[in-house]
């Protein structure tokens, strides 16, 4: 039985290598990336609800982009505080703003998704780029940054959407590294011609892909995945590019607390579900072999069974994605997580098994 345990451990360590090194490779050991502005009419869309004091910080650094032809699409989604009195302000202020009131309505109550569809309508030009309420972006540069991805192929762009870093955090550095290793993992398989999720605080695609797939008609009851259920089933190899230069970045507040955090992750974990089948296996395979590498030496090394092979395999393993995350977390500027990564990758491990089991006997909230 050992031996089996054994030659099953020595499965998942290579497997793990495969995507670590293999895969995830392909984005942490590409080159820095460069990009030819491309200046096409660009219309910046951003639903808010009850997100008064954001928007009030955020919306004038949208309105302060480098680029000359782009409009900011404000959509509020039936506020109940001065989120609309603050857009109606910046409408007056700003030429190139265009506002969208979204009423209550019965049917859609509370859907990000009929909201957001409102404002892809709306919308004055071909090409949109989307982010949160509560998110900003890095630098001046980002539309043209963004927008420098496209071509005539390529018309869906995944970027990053990061977080803020909190001086003496520990969850803040949790919270990073699995946003590190989330772009790692979408931002690999899209390379590799398999684009399975994209995040919505960082994306843009033209809007003619929306409607190929009708919208977000197919998966509108689910409140959650205006972005990633919709680029799982709009993107392809063909029509899918990333941008990773640091002036593409856009950051969020990231959660405080380990109760708010979690109830983030149950709905992120509770949306992927609803993946294709090909991506919830490569999603399901990476992550039990995570688990696997947790629980196996534990007991090998318990009955002390070729201890000095366990304890070589471990360090394998602990080498080799420490150095692949660590030049991804390069390229996205989160090297300081990476000093701790042992231990929030157990932590992690633990938590994502403690969602599972959490999503399997309730369902997690949604959309406020």
């Amino acid at each position: 039985m050992l031996l089996i345990l054994l030659c099953l451990f020595i499965a998942v360590v290579v497997i793990q290598f495969l995507y670590y090194v293999v895969f995830f490779g392909k984005f942490s050991f590409a080159k820095p990336q460069t990009s030819t502005p491309k200046r096409v009419p660009i219309s910046v869309i951003v639903c808010a609800k009850n997100e008064e004091e954001n928007v009030k910080k955020f919306v004038p650094l949208l309105a302060e982009q480098n680029y000359t032809e782009y409009e900011i699409v404000l959509i509020d989604d039936a506020s109940s505080d001065e989120t609309l009195e603050v857009f109606e302000a910046f409408e007056k202020q700003y030429s190139n703003i265009k506002l969208v009131k979204v009423e209550n309505n019965e049917a859609f109550w509370g859907n990000k998704k009929f909201a957001l569809t409102l404002g892809i309508k709306a919308a004055t030009n071909e090409y949109l780029l989307f982010t949160d309420a509560d998110c900003y972006p890095t630098s001046t540069e980002w539309i043209k940054e963004m927008s420098a991805q496209f071509t005539q192929q390529k018309t869906i762009v995944l970027g990053y959407g990061a977080y803020e870093k909190i001086k003496g955090s520990f969850l803040n550095k949790i919270i990073r590294f699995e946003t590190l290793l989330t772009a790692t993992q979408y931002f690999s398989w899209a390379k590799l011609g398999k684009p399975y999720m994209g995040v919505g605080r960082n994306m843009a695609y033209k809007r003619e892909e929306f409607f190929k797939v009708n919208g977000f008609i197919d998966h509108m009851k689910i409140r959650s995945g205006d972005d990633d259920l919709f680029i799982n089933q709009a993107a392809r190899a063909t029509n899918t590019a990333v941008c990773y230069s640091p002036e593409s970045f856009t950051y969020s507040k990231p959660k405080t607390s380990f109760k708010s955090w979690f109830t983030q992750k149950r709905r992120h974990v509770a949306t992927a579900k609803h993946y294709k089948a090909s991506d919830r296996t490569q999603l399901a395979i990476f992550y039990a072999t995570q688990l696997l590498f947790l629980i196996l030496p534990i007991v090998l090394l318990a009955f002390q069974f070729q201890w000095i092979v366990v304890l070589s395999l471990i360090g394998f393993r602990y080498l080799f994605a420490w150095i692949s995350l660590g030049f991804a977390a390069g390229k996205l500027k989160e090297k300081d997580v990476m000093y701790w990564f042992p231990i929030i990758e157990i932590i992690l491990i633990v938590t994502q098994l403690n969602v599972f089991f959490t999503n399997t006997f309730s369902k997690p909230v949604q959309w406020k």
